[in-house]
């Protein structure tokens, strides 16, 4: 029987964020990840630069040892070229050592959502990894 390694991926610093009455500063952002990374966590999610001053400035630096430090984010935004979208300039400006996209597949979100075709989507998809 051939062994399998199991990857663990935590998002509690963005997902967690988000419930109802959280709202982490810079410091417990900084707390959460040293204990994920201690406690053996491979990937810690960390935020998505760029949307709020805390996590722009919690991306300043590195904040895992072990762990890969990954930073979220959208593809693209329709009508803006990948080397001038602000988002996508401010995860590659992160210091994580990882990039986790999401984007848009349902047609009705590309349509309402974001604006733009089920092709144009595609190439921004394309063009932003």
């Amino acid at each position: 029987m051939m062994k399998q390694r199991l990857y663990l991926f935590d998002t509690t610093l963005r997902d967690g964020q988000q419930t109802p009455g959280i709202d982490f500063s810079v410091e417990d952002k900084i707390a959460i990840a040293k204990l994920l990374d201690e406690f053996g966590i491979d990937y810690v999610e960390g935020g998505y630069p760029g949307a709020n001053p805390t996590d722009t400035a919690f991306f300043h630096q590195k904040r895992t040892e072990s762990a890969k430090f990954v930073a979220f984010g959208m593809t693209k935004r329709a009508g803006v070229s990948a080397s001038n979208d602000p988002g996508l300039a401010a995860l590659v400006q992160s210091k994580s050592d990882a990039i986790c996209f999401v984007a848009k597949s349902w047609d009705y979100h590309v349509r309402v959502a974001l604006g733009c075709t089920n092709e144009e989507n595609l190439e921004s998809i394309k063009v932003s990894v």
